[in-house]
């Protein structure tokens, strides 16, 4: 460790960066720094306000500067990864370089689909119609946009220093950034590149390869934890921020899927490169899956009918035949480039089909996998998505993630129930085999006194919330009410975009004040409209329980209209929860309910930003209060001051708006 403590050089970053300490700041500052001393795992959730990126970021720049060894931060947003590399990290190299060693050095680093590939974008592939999405051959406005998007792509590639996705303003969409990108599987490695010395991503692992600070994202991390090889540079720290989408992000990551779109997409690259019989041979082999998937019934799949099984089995043989037939390492650049990408998305394609197989083999209590069929929709037709992803990432995670770094887990909201024990079992700290994993969890409160500045309303008097999505005429007047006594100045949380139309379109008709709703434009635009207007309210669903940092006066009152327990018919929930019960555990309680009393206090969470702020969280579902389980999700939330009177709260919503 440096020369001074770290509680010393925290005080001196703070002072530099013009704010002041706070209790939790300094104890999760010095539980980093124990942890990392000890190689015992830190799970230490820290409210809003607490200042937690400089609690973690100053023990790790001190050790990572003392240690010349790096320390790997990952996120789950994009505006974190912003926040910590374009603001925290430049003005902490600033303030602690005088009492440290050296200056701290830090650097971005993302996965290589994120970052422009000059070996696509120069070997002509980028602008190749057969590359195009399918549907876009049969509709000459979007093909010509897709055309202007990889022509500006390729001229912003001669004067962006980057190279990355994010750097590019405006954005394009995913399907015009696929012909100019590339993923890890596809790129033909920086030896063999004619552009290798110019890489984007080639050269944002090299000065990631020597900072003191990486920062990454969670799926970047799940990929360095599941491949052979090393995605991120070694490093024995690790601190995960946003702690609470790690599981998924994992989930995500370790997710294969087929669809018909991916399939056609294939046969077309493979055309030119084996013979008509391989190619006829694949066709066909996708046009029956594809068929098969369209007029199969959506739903988790725990059974496989033998029809499907053969389609996947000729799909996986077709697959693997056409991979073994290409020539991988042809003289001519160009073509090693597109025989690479071929290969990439067959061997996707056959590793995928074998895995849905394999897993319906062992008896359903055995299985680690879950398969199921999806029909979305994809501008107004169906898109069907045969997807497979694991039971439980638990076991990766132990394994692969805290059995090679020692990692400091940490988040606004962690705790469930008010323990660690729902979190710390989903990331695989308390797994019951194996050797036994030191970790220990710590919750530094929160510089808001909740309990004064915030109230918790159950509307315990309405009926229970209908099936349909939609509220009830007594959810809707009780809506207006708290709306018109806060004068707008609401933040609605809704469990479906159904249900926030419907809200929305009614409140329009009854209130005077401006009711945004998601989906009527940006959602970066409709939040800076909601900040920017006192009386405006804002309706949205799930990007809204988690994303709006909205300070002050514009926000005073978080309307959540139902508890958020996952759909009933959510294949991989339902199948954890059923897995769980057949071991003897509560199914509903480890899944459902931890699932719903975690978005619960992300939603809770919008509605104190600052010391200054006051409001009320009013929850329009009466199991908050009558259902058993309402204890528990209860306690997940900040201490706030508790009530069922409807007039009490709307007097303290008058008051506030009243100044």
């Amino acid at each position: 460790m440096a020369d001074r403590s770290v509680p010393e050089l925290l005080t001196a970053a703070v002072a530099a960066l013009g704010g002041s300490e706070r209790d939790g700041q300094v104890r999760m500052a010095e539980a980093v720094a124990r942890a990392f001393d000890s190689g015992e795992h830190l799970a230490v959730q820290a409210g809003t306000g607490t200042g937690k990126s400089l609690a973690y970021l100053v023990p790790a720049i001190a050790r990572a500067v003392t240690d010349d060894h790096p320390v790997v931060v990952s996120t789950a947003t994009i505006a974190l990864q912003r926040q910590l590399v374009d603001r925290d990290l430049p003005r902490l190299a600033d303030a602690l370089e005088p009492v440290l060693p050296r200056r701290p050095t830090f650097a971005l680093l993302k996965g290589r689909r994120n970052y422009l590939c000059l070996n696509k974008i120069h070997s002509g592939s980028a602008d190749d119609s057969d590359e195009a999405p399918q549907e876009e051959l049969f509709e000459p406005f979007a093909a010509g946009a897709l055309g202007r998007d990889v022509q500006r792509l390729t001229a912003w590639a001669q004067t962006t220093d980057s190279g990355d996705r994010d750097d590019l303003k405006p954005g394009v969409p995913e399907r015009s950034w696929s012909q100019v990108s590339v993923s890890a599987r596809e790129c033909v490695g920086a030896a063999r590149c004619q552009f290798g010395v110019d890489c984007f991503a080639e050269r944002a692992r090299a000065v990631a390869a020597e900072a003191d600070v990486v920062v990454t994202n969670h799926a970047l991390l799940a990929i360095d934890a599941i491949s052979e090889t090393n995605v991120l540079p070694e490093h024995d720290l690790l601190v995960v921020d946003e702690a609470h989408e790690l599981v998924d992000r994992v989930t995500s990551v370790a997710t294969g899927e087929l669809t018909a779109a991916t399939l056609s997409v294939a046969v077309r690259r493979i055309t030119r490169l084996v013979s008509p019989e391989l190619v006829q041979r694949l066709d066909a082999a996708a046009l029956t899956f594809g068929s098969a998937i369209h007029d199969g019934t959506p739903g988790r799949m725990d059974h496989l009918d033998d029809e499907l099984a053969t389609y996947l089995a000729a799909l996986r043989d077709a697959a693997g035949a056409v991979r073994s037939a290409i020539d991988t390492a042809p003289s001519d650049p160009k073509a090693a480039s597109a025989r690479k990408e071929a290969v990439a998305a067959l061997s996707e394609i056959a590793d995928t089909a074998a895995r849905i197989l394999i897993s319906f083999e062992p008896a359903i209590a055995e299985r680690t996998d879950v398969v199921w069929l999806s029909h979305e929709d994809n501008r107004g037709s169906v898109r069907p998505v045969l997807r497979v992803a694991p039971l439980s990432v638990a076991g990766l995670l132990r394994d692969r993630l805290f059995a090679r770094a020692t990692t400091v887990l940490t988040s606004a909201t962690l705790t469930v129930g008010g323990t660690f024990d729902a979190m710390a079992g989903a990331w695989g700290l308390t797994l019951g085999s194996g050797p036994e994993i030191r970790w220990r969890g710590l919750d530094v409160g929160s510089p808001f006194a909740h309990a004064k500045a915030g109230i918790l309303y159950v509307a315990a008097h309405l009926p229970p919330p209908g099936r349909d999505g939609t509220g009830t005429e007594a959810q809707l007047d009780e809506v207006a009410e708290l709306i018109a006594a806060a004068g707008g100045r609401t933040l609605g949380l809704f469990s479906s975009m159904r249900a926030a139309r419907a809200a929305a379109e009614a409140m329009r008709g009854r209130l005077d004040t401006p009711v945004l709703c998601q989906g009527d434009d940006t959602t970066g635009a409709l939040v800076e409209q909601f900040a920017a207007d006192a009386e405006t309210s804002l309706f949205g669903t799930l990007s809204l329980w988690q994303g709006v940092d909205v300070p002050g006066p514009s926000l005073s009152l978080v309307l959540i209209d139902r508890i958020p327990f996952p759909r009933p018919d959510d294949p991989l929930l339902t199948a954890r929860q059923r897995a769980i019960s057949a071991r003897g555990g509560n199914g509903f309680m480890a899944v459902a309910a931890n699932h719903a009393a975690l978005l619960l206090a992300q939603g809770a969470g919008r509605l104190l930003r600052s010391v200054d702020d006051r409001g009320v969280v009013a929850v329009l579902d009466s199991r908050m209060a009558t259902a058993r389980y309402a204890g528990y999700l209860r306690a997940s939330l900040p201490p706030f001051w508790t009530t069922t009177d409807t007039g009490k709260v709307r007097l303290a919503l008058q008051r506030l708006r009243d100044g």
